[in-house]
This record gives structure tokens, sequence and C-alpha cells, in this order.
């Protein structure tokens, strides 16, 4: 028996010396097809050694090595494993395990593996750099740049790990330092793609948005199609206000990799930005169906909902990623400009909000030193007014006149335009002011060394929290005297923000020390130009035989508490008609959405008549069509207040109980029409079913109500400049006594 046992134990030997030989004679041919970039020939003839010799080792390494360059990552990490159970001592095979985890997203993992492989061989460069980004991808960020920096002490010339350090000054918004790590791997690899796409990464950073749009092209031309550099230009073309090609980039990129989350979050955004609904939120819940924690796909999703009119929806998103990312300033911002619509939200509410913005995000910004400045009370003053909206917006409306009018001996005014798009109302900007500066491209750096080499007295703030603001300039405070007035009137929450342009109706006395600015007070909020060639129409209800209601706003303000309101208003006037004119509801999801929500509360969709958007002439046209005007709740009109007044079509308001819910009401009061402004939702109804069963003291207010406009401190816009005027005045005169 024992030399039976003897014999076969000898033939087993021989056996597997064969097959040991065979298998090494194949893997030479193996390594040829890796290097050859024949993955699956390489793979192939792998699994032939292997079955030849089950635990050969290199056989092992190299499949796994080929799996993971040919993205099989499951196959990867199969064979690394198999691989380091055979010599659990090989660094470089746990350094390739690292790399499978890394691009499994398995960072903690990850990192275990590869701190293996650094523990076995120190002085490994590759090693270091990969352990730099999986600690990159844990926001590790300053343990990340020290690997990096392991790497290249120990290869100088390692251009991935100039390029790999510059990545994650990047994350850190260590903008020069990336630049110039980026420039150091591009001088040892011209032709380094990841690097030129890092250096257009920086210049998005810098708001350099040509620059980066060079580099990503440049990248692009290195290895074309590459879905994640296409997306990343999308995206850039989105901050540069070109959509259609942005929206191409994003299909590009999805038809190459379906579930790139940039593609998916750009193509969302984009959707958003023209009226479409319906696909952003798809492309949105396919990121958060593969990436539950997506702090971006959580705020386009909110912002969905809240076109919808579901405000308290969309808070609730914003708020989830701020729990995911506490200094999103995205997110913040969105839900600043969201509580504006809640019914549930007064003006502490607000203010807080605002407050956590400056919490979160300001009270980090570095304020300037500001040089020494002629303190002459009644020198004359310049003026910086800081916009993206100086072109055709509703924004424009509300400080164009003021810009028109101003006293150029005893002002001098210089405009910093944000915005990369023009149009003709940017050359009426352009033309009153007496320094123009195109900031769209400038960092909030550069732009403050611009304001501050422009010696602006009073820098104006005319964004507020809405999109294209640039507090974080404000924040630096590069001006003695700091102003937030007209586009978002309502408050910034900034301490580096002194005054704030307000009326005592939109902001009561009571109110005034929740705000972090002096409240400063004009005729009203805002003011419009007159309607240019606007003519009297007669009243439609003479015609009609009905009252037609009119809500010219934004489609997100009708709430749910003002379609009650309006709905009991619609239900005592069978006859009645309401008109909605919106852009939004160019978007069948949207406008569906309205008549439906409308239906729910009792309006049939026979009484609802939806109009989208038009030129400007033919929307002041429309007013021709309306008896009366409903101011909605609790986020008011504004410019749509003022045209339906220019119109000669009065409108029905009411008082909230913040400044977003009592601008409305403010203006229809600065006109005289205190018997328009309700205090609450009975009163609101009461005062149009009384003014709309008086036709005939209607039609006698509809051909006085321009005249009256035109007459009042708040609605001639000269009178309205001088008061604004008188407050610049006011506060230089101030800052010059507190100085001497």
């Amino acid at each position: 028996m024992s030399s039976t046992i003897g014999s076969r134990a000898f033939q087993n030997a021989r056996l597997q010396k064969k097959n040991r030989k065979q298998a090494d004679g194949l893997l030479p041919k193996a390594v040829e097809a890796y290097r050859a970039g024949r993955h699956a020939d390489a793979q192939a003839i792998c699994g032939q050694v292997l079955s030849l010799v089950p635990d050969h080792f290199d056989a092992l390494h190299l499949l796994g090595a080929s799996a993971l360059d040919s993205g099989r990552l499951d196959l990867a990490e199969q064979a690394l494993t198999s691989a380091i159970a055979v010599e659990p001592r090989n660094a470089e095979a746990l350094a390739n395990l690292g790399l499978v985890l890394f691009s499994l997203k398995r960072y903690e993992e990850a990192r275990a593996v590869q701190e293996r492989a650094i523990a076995l061989k120190p002085n490994f460069a590759t090693a270091l750099t990969s352990l730099g980004n999986t600690l990159m991808n844990m926001q590790l960020f300053a343990q990340a740049i020290e690997m990096h920096d392991r790497a290249i002490a120990l290869k100088p010339d390692f251009a991935d790990a100039y390029c790999n350090r510059g990545m994650a000054q990047l994350l850190l918004l260590r903008n020069q330092e990336a630049r110039q790590s980026f420039d150091r791997a591009l001088a040892l690899a011209p032709r380094h793609m990841q690097a030129t796409f890092g250096k257009g990464l920086v210049s998005v950073n810098l708001r350099h948005l040509e620059q980066a749009l060079v580099a990503f092209n440049a990248a692009l031309a290195m290895k074309p199609g590459t879905a994640a550099i296409v997306a990343q230009r999308g995206r850039l073309y989105v901050q540069m206000g070109r959509f259609d090609e942005a929206e191409a980039d994003f299909d590009a990129a999805l038809a190459t990799d379906p579930a790139l989350e940039a593609a998916l979050l750009g193509k969302a955004h984009v959707c958003v930005l023209t009226e479409r609904i319906a696909p952003a939120m798809l492309a949105c819940k396919r990121v958060l169906e593969q990436n539950p924690a997506s702090e971006v796909a959580l705020i386009w999703l909110g912002t969905c909902l809240a076109k919808q009119g579901d405000t308290a929806g969309a808070i609730q998103h914003f708020d989830r990623a701020l729990e995911i990312k506490p200094d999103f300033e995205d997110a913040i911002l969105k839900k600043i400009f969201a509580l504006d619509f809640y019914p549930g939200a007064d003006v502490a509410v607000h203010q807080a909000v605002r407050r956590e913005w400056w919490e979160r995000i300001g009270a980090h910004i570095p304020q300037r030193q500001l040089a020494a400045i002629d303190r002459d009370p009644e020198r004359r003053i310049t003026v910086g007014y800081v916009s993206s909206d100086f072109r055709s917006h509703s924004a424009a409306l509300t400080f164009l006149p003021v810009l028109r009018h101003h006293d150029h001996a005893a002002f001098k005014v210089i405009c910093y335009s944000c915005s990369p798009l023009v149009d003709s109302v940017t050359e009426q900007c352009k033309a009153a002011a007496d320094g123009w500066v195109d900031a769209a491209q400038l960092s909030d750096d550069e732009l403050a060394d611009r304001i501050q080499a422009d010696q602006v007295d009073v820098l104006v703030d005319l964004s507020g929290h809405s999109a294209g603001n640039r507090l974080t300039v404000f924040a630096r405070k590069p001006a003695p005297i700091q102003v937030t007035a007209w586009g978002n009137a309502t408050g910034t929450g900034l301490p580096t923000m002194d005054y704030f342009f307000a009326d005592p109706v939109t902001v009561p006395l009571a109110v005034r020390p929740l705000f972090a600015e002096h409240v400063y007070d004009l005729p009203a909020l805002i003011t419009t130009d007159p309607l240019p060639d606007a003519q009297p129409t007669p009243l439609p209800m003479l015609r009609n035989g009905y009252v037609t209601f009119g809500v010219f706003n934004r489609v997100d303000k009708i709430s749910d508490e003002v379609l009650t309101v309006w709905s009991a208003l619609m239900q005592a006037l069978p006859e009645a008609r309401i008109v909605i004119k919106n852009g939004a509801l160019e978007d069948p999801f949207l406008r569906d959405g309205l008549i439906a929500r409308f239906a729910a509360f009792g309006i049939g969709e026979g009484r609802v008549t939806c109009l989208g958007a038009s030129m400007r002439h033919e929307h002041i046209a429309a007013f021709a069509d309306v008896d009366i005007s409903l101011d909605p709740f609790p986020q008011n009109g504004g410019v749509s207040t003022w045209e339906s007044l220019q119109a000669g079509v009065p409108v029905v308001a009411k008082l909230g109980n913040s400044a977003a819910s009592r601008a409305g009401g403010a203006i229809v009061k600065a006109i005289g029409l205190d018997d328009w402004v309700a205090e609450d939702d009975e009163g609101y109804v009461t005062i149009a079913l009384k003014h709309a069963g008086q036709p005939a003291a209607l039609a006698q207010l509809r051909a006085e109500l321009p005249a009256r406009v035109a007459g009042s401190a708040a609605g001639n816009v000269v009178t309205y400049t001088r008061k604004v005027e008188e407050g610049y005045r006011q506060f230089w005169r101030r800052y010059c006594a507190a100085g001497s």
C-alpha cells in the first residue's frame, strides 16, 4: 500500500511540474497581449494558465490588472484577492486591489489595502498617490495632499502625483496652488490629459470661463469623447448661458455612460433653466437611485417641486442636502428663496436662514483692509452696482430707472456686470453708467480688487440671495458702505451689508431689529419705468358681461393658500374667468399641473386661461383683457404689480407677515389705493367682490390709474431716484462723521 501511495504522489508531482512548465511558457504571451492592450486575449491566456496552475500568482495578478484596465471590476477583485491569498506580502498586488476597490467606491476598504501595500514597501510612490486619491474621496483633503507630497518626494518627475495633488488642492479651493501642481505635471508630461482637465477646473472656480473651455477642449483632443470631461464642458456651457450646447454635451456623455452622475445632474440643471420639469425630475431620480446621498440631485429635485408649488417638499429636500453637506451654498440659497414662498415662514424665519448663510459661508471669508479715503462729506460719491441682471430680466426693470436718472455731477456710477449674457437692455444700462466692468469672468477676489481700485464709496448689491448673486464679494467688504436693493429686496443677513432699501409697509418698524442691515425707507421697495406707448383700454367687463381676473406672476407663487382664496372668490362669481400668464406655462407638464390644481379647488378648466411667454409689448397688451389683477401670496408680485397698475388694472393685495408677503400691498398703498389692500383672506375676497360689482367705478379708476401712478413719489422715477440719492448722501455723511 505504501508503495502505491508513493507512486501516485510521484506522478502528481510530475504532472504539476509539467503544468507549471506549460503555464510558465504561456505567461509571456499573456504579458505581451496585456502590453499591447489586447485585454481579451490576455485574460483568456491567463485563464489557460490558471486551469493548469490555479494558484499561479503571476497569472492571477496579471488577470486582475488586465480586468481592472478593461473595467471588469468584479473579475479584477476576484483575481487580485486570490493573488494576495497566494502572496500576502506582495505590495504591487495589494496596490492594484486598492485601485479596484477605489473604482468600486469602497473607499474604506481601498484605504486599508493601500496602507498595507505602503507598510510593506514604504517607498512605493504609485501606491502613495493612489492612497492620496482615496483619502480625497473620503473628504480627508489634508491627508490626501500629504500622500501626494510623499510620492513626489520619492519621485520628483512623477506627473500623476502632481496632477492628483492638484485635484485635492482644487477641492480645498486652493486654486493657485492647484494650478501650479497641474502646470508642473504638464511640464513633465505635456499631453497629460487629467492635468489639462484640472487646469480647466481651476479656471471654472476662478470664473475664467473662456480659459476653462480652451482647457476642456484640449483635454478632449487628447482623449476624444471622455464622458466625464464632456459632461464638465456641458456644465461650463450652462454657466456661459449656452444651453443648447450644454444639453448636447450632457446627452453625448450619457450616450457613452448612461449612469454618469455629472451628466445626469447637468441634464437636470439645464432642463430646470429651460422650464422642462418632467425630464429634470427623471434625471434627478436616476441619480438618487444610484446615489441616495447626492446633495446636488436633492436640490434640483427640490427646485422641481418648488416650480410646481410644493414649497414644503422643496424645503425638505434642501434641508436633506444640507445634512449631507452643511456648507453647500446652493442648498442654502435655494432654501432662502423657497422660504419666501412658504406660508409658514415670517420675518424671523427668513432672517434666520439668511444668517445661516453668513455663518456657513460668509463668516469664513476674510474681509478686506480698506485704503485711506477722502472723507469729504459733500464730494462726488462713487457708487458701484453689482448684478448679473443687466439684461432682459425683471430685476433690470427695477434698477434701470435709477441708473438712467442719476445726477452724474454728484454721483459717479460704475456697473459691475456679472453675467455673460448681453442684449439691448445691457446696452441701455451701459449707456447710463459712467463706468462699465465686465465682471462675469472675474473671481471674487479679482472683482473685490477691481472695486477697491475703482475707489467705490457705496457698493450696491442688486441680487440679494437670488441666482447670479455675488454676496461672497460683499462678504469681503471691498467698499466702506454696502447696500442691498431692488433685485431681491428682502435683506441679506450679512453683517458686512450696512443698509437695506425698503419702505415702511414692506418692513414695519417692529421687525427691523431682526435685519442685519439698517433699513432705509424709499417711497416704495421698487419702482419701474412708465410703460412705453401705453394707451388706456376699455374695461373688459363691460363687453364680456363678467369679470376677468389676472395673475401675471410666476407659477410657483400660486400657493395652495392663495388658491383657496381665489376659489372662494370664483365660486362667489360663477361667471368670472381668470387669466394666468407666465413663461413657465410653455411647459405642458407645469401647465396641466396648474389647471389640475385649480380643478381640485373647484375651478373648472374652462374658466382658466393659461398664457405663456411673449414679447414685452404683447405681455403689456394682455392687460387689456383683465379687469382686476390678483396679487399672489405669500410671495407677492413686484414688477408685475407695477405693470398692472400702469396699465390701468388695479390689484387686490393682502399684507402678510414677511417682506416677501407685504411687497405687493406696499406698492398698491404707495399710489393711494389703500382700500385695495386686505389684512386677511376674508378681506381679500371682500375687496375683490366689492369692486367687481362696481363696473362704472372700476372703469373710471382704470382711466385714472396711469396718471395716478406717474404722479406718485413711488411711481415717478425721477422723484424716486432723488430719494435714492438722498440715502447715499446720508450714508456717506454718517461714514465721514464716524471717521473724523
